[in-house]
């Protein structure tokens, strides 16, 4: 099939700032592109050729979407499962396809998947309803610490809380769950593998992540992971078989626990661009996002070695700030050299929401992680006051 500069459409499930991404690369390639987002705001609505709003959720709204292109894919996992089905039992390529995100999309399902194939994770629990995690820690079936996560609709750290305490267990949503059991660890890793139709793959360098304490967001991306080789290449190792075992088309990035002793453990999956590749569109020879179209276009891989060093900080809404966003002292980080801001789009802030990322690269990695230091002390996401 002609993909570029042609009659060819692509479509995209979700129109955020991965979106908006993946919408830069097929600038490169002239690819028509569709956009399906629930908010006629969503950071995509200025790069498609056709922008559509409609809830990612409807059968009605996802099916109809679908029949106007030639390949769907997605930039966010919560989406119509069936309209997928339905779409691929009548012909329509869809990568991931359903089957993956099925696998996926419950978390519970996925730490279930994750141990019929052997691959290393944390213990967990799955309960129907918070008042079965309730019981189940009345009667000591759940032993505190824990970590607890909602089974669908997590995202940037949303749907996650560590439970110390019975009164920690009285905020949390009346919702399907899971109890994972506290793992000591000293790193938190990721690794993105990208897998083209007809089964070529690649993976990026182990990357390392620096979280907020209490946002559970990450703030650093590391590239490359200070890490042992062996470590790395044992994080490698398990991403592919997570890879295999998924059988996607695309991306997939593994987030993973080094151990106190060096083991891996999986923590979940995202079968799309992922926050822990930004740094890419600047170090790497090819990004993440070009490498995703190239995998579900079946078009040949592209390098991910890096060129060099790279971090990423997030930029979100600093706390106590609500309403029309400013990026205060904007102008001071671009003055330093191997700084590249990313601004996405959203015009209204507030307390830890993404809102761009800012890409460090430099020949020393001591020397990129102080300037990533310096940016994130320097610039600052609040509001019209």
């Amino acid at each position: 099939m002609n993909y570029f500069s042609s009659d060819f459409k692509l479509g995209i499930l979700g129109g955020g700032q991965l979106g908006k991404m993946i919408l830069s690369e097929t600038r490169k390639f002239d690819i028509q592109t569709y956009i399906l987002d629930s908010s006629k705001e969503a950071p995509s609505q200025f790069g498609a050729t056709q922008f559509y709003v409609g809830s990612l959720m409807d059968f009605d709204t996802v099916y109809q979407f679908g029949k106007r292109v030639d390949l769907l894919t997605i930039e966010i996992e919560n989406v119509n499962l069936d309209a997928l089905d339905q779409l691929e039992s009548e012909g329509l390529p869809v990568f991931p396809s359903s089957k993956t995100l099925r696998l996926i999309q419950n978390k519970g399902k996925q730490k279930d998947f994750y141990v019929a194939n052997n691959i290393p994770t944390s213990p967990h629990q799955r309960f129907v309803d918070l008042k079965a995690l309730k019981d189940a820690v009345t009667s000591s079936t759940v032993e505190m610490p824990f970590v607890w996560k909602a089974a669908q609709f997590g995202y940037d750290g949303n749907g996650v809380k560590i439970v110390r305490s019975a009164i920690d267990l009285h905020n949390l949503p009346e919702a399907e769950c899971i109890a994972e059991q506290m793992v000591p660890f000293k790193n938190e890793l990721a690794v993105i593998v990208a897998r083209s139709v007809s089964g070529e793959i690649k993976t990026y360098p182990v990357v390392e992540m620096e979280f907020h304490p209490e946002a559970n967001q990450v703030e650093y991306v590391i590239c490359p992971a200070r890490i042992d080789e062996k470590v790395a290449q044992k994080a490698t190792d398990i991403a592919l078989q997570v890879s295999q075992a998924f059988n996607h088309v695309g991306l997939l990035a593994v987030e993973m626990f080094q151990t106190e002793d060096d083991e891996i453990l999986v923590n979940e999956v995202a079968p799309r661009p992922h926050n822990s590749g930004h740094y890419s569109i600047e170090a790497s020879y090819t990004s993440q996002f070009e490498n995703h179209l190239r995998a579900i276009l079946n078009l040949p891989l592209g390098s991910t070695v890096s060129k060099v060093a790279g971090i990423m900080v997030n930029l979100v809404g600093e706390e106590g700030y609500s309403g029309p966003v400013v990026y205060q002292n904007i102008e001071k980080i671009l003055a330093i050299d191997g700084v590249t801001p990313h601004i996405y789009g959203k015009r209204e802030t507030r307390p830890f929401r993404k809102m761009g990322h800012v890409t460090i690269v430099n020949e020393n990695m001591i020397e990129a992680r102080k300037i990533a230091e310096e940016v994130k002390n320097s610039i600052r996401v609040i509001s019209v006051q």
